[in-house]
C-alpha cells in the first residue's frame, strides 16, 4: 500500500507521518487497533511500571470530544474567534481512528520520572510503527488540547499528562518525505 515493508529495516525506513486532516477511511478495525496497542506497549520500561495509558476515541464520540475541547478553550479564552473554534472541531474529527496517549508516571517508584516519560514517547513511536506495518498512516499531534487540564481530566488523573493525540487512517494522498537531520550534526563518536 505505501512502500516496501518486506524487511524490518525497510519498514522503519519507510515510515512517514501522515497529516491527520489527510487521513481517511479505512482505518484499523477493532482487532487491528488492539494489535496496535499491544505492540505499542512493547517498549523499554525500567521497573516494568507501564507508565502510560491509551484511550481510544470511537467515531461516535468525536462530537463529544469536539465539544469538550471547544468548551475548555472558550472557558480559558472567552474572546476566541470563530476560526479557532472551527479548527478545534476539525481537530476532533480527523482520521478514522484516534488514540489518546497519556503519560501516567508512578510517583511511588524509585524509577526517575524522566525515564518513565521517555517510555511513553517510545510507546507512541511503537504505536506509529505498528500502524505503518499494517498499511495505515498515523499522525501524532499535541497542541493546545494536550496541555489543557480540563481536556486531560476527561481522559485521566491530574497526575497524568496527554503525551499526544495519535490519529490513524489511510493517506488520501502520497505522504511527504520531510527533511531529515544531517547525520554529521546529530551523531558523533565520543572521545576523551
Amino acid at each position: 500500500m505505501l512502500n516496501d515493508r518486506t524487511t524490518p529495516l525497510s519498514l522503519l525506513a519507510t515510515r512517514r507521518s501522515g497529516k491527520p486532516r489527510d487521513l481517511v477511511a479505512p482505518g484499523p478495525d477493532a482487532a487491528q487497533l488492539a494489535q496496535i496497542l499491544a505492540i505499542a506497549a512493547r517498549v523499554p520500561d525500567h521497573g516494568k511500571l507501564a507508565p502510560w495509558r491509551f484511550v481510544t476515541v470511537a467515531a461516535d464520540q468525536r462530537d463529544a470530544l469536539a465539544t469538550l475541547i471547544i468548551d475548555a478553550y472558550r472557558a480559558e479564552r472567552p474572546e476566541a474567534k470563530r476560526l479557532e473554534i472551527e479548527a478545534f472541531d476539525q481537530f476532533a474529527h480527523q482520521a478514522p481512528a484516534l488514540v489518546v496517549a497519556l503519560s501516567s508516571p508512578r510517583p511511588d517508584s524509585h524509577i526517575p520520572r524522566w525515564e518513565q516519560e521517555l517510555s511513553v514517547g517510545a510507546a507512541c513511536m511503537n504505536l506509529l510503527h505498528a500502524v505503518h506495518a499494517l498499511g495505515y498512516a498515523g499522525g501524532w499531534l499535541t497542541g493546545w488540547a494536550a496541555y489543557s487540564d480540563t481536556v486531560r481530566d476527561a481522559f485521566g488523573a491530574s497526575s497524568e499528562r496527554i503525551a499526544g493525540f495519535l490519529f490513524i487512517g489511510t493517506p488520501a494522498k502520497p505522504l511527504d518525505e520531510r527533511p531529515r537531520p544531517d547525520m554529521a550534526r546529530v551523531a558523533s563518536a565520543w572521545q576523551q
